[in-house]
């Protein structure tokens, strides 16, 4: 996916927001949903370092407790299994969808965070349905002519640090840890 269809695609609106902001937005759902399972998809491959970001979180929510994850490093969601993944989450459920996405360079290590579901896979031009009731997509690189190339050639420290944010943002804002 990346940021400008993200922030244009059939009038869905998203806010760009730091990893200090994160919490807050996290927060937010919890307070909107008091007593309802959230479930967490997180998209991306371990194949490819810029679309990593997924699986490490949902790896490190996985060791954190949080028990209803989809998309870790060992069992990563991508657009091979996005849609028999999907079909398993109860329909009463709430899906956070996190991806990786490709944006601008003044973007680039920014969140941008919907009340709306994202498009995955957009920015390589894969065509898989809208997911989540919310979604977050992590700004890891600069969008290019050659996305497929500019994920494979992302800063694996760059995607684990703003995994970690992530990851630790959802635990403040669910368990106000």
């Amino acid at each position: 996916m990346d940021e400008s269809s993200v922030l244009s695609v059939e009038g869905f609106k998203r806010k760009k927001v730091a990893g200090n902001e994160l919490a807050g937005f996290f927060r937010g759902i919890r307070t909107r949903h008091p007593g309802q399972e959230i479930t967490f998809l997180c998209i991306g491959t371990d194949r490819s370092t810029g679309d990593a970001l997924g699986p490490l979180v949902g790896t490190r929510l996985e060791e954190k407790g949080f028990t209803s994850v989809i998309g870790t490093l060992k069992f990563p969601c991508d657009a091979a299994n996005l849609e028999m993944r999907m079909s398993v989450i109860p329909e009463e459920h709430i899906i956070v969808a996190i991806d990786a996405c490709l944006g601008s360079a003044s973007s680039v290590g920014n969140y941008l965070v919907s009340g709306l579901p994202l498009i995955p896979a957009q920015s390589v031009g894969t065509v898989l349905p809208a997911v989540g009731h919310y979604s977050v997509a992590a700004v890891v690189n600069v969008n290019g002519p050659k996305p497929y190339w500019t994920l494979q050639m992302t800063s694996l420290h760059q995607v684990m640090e703003m995994a970690g944010v992530l990851a630790d943002s959802i635990v403040q804002g669910f368990r106000g840890q």
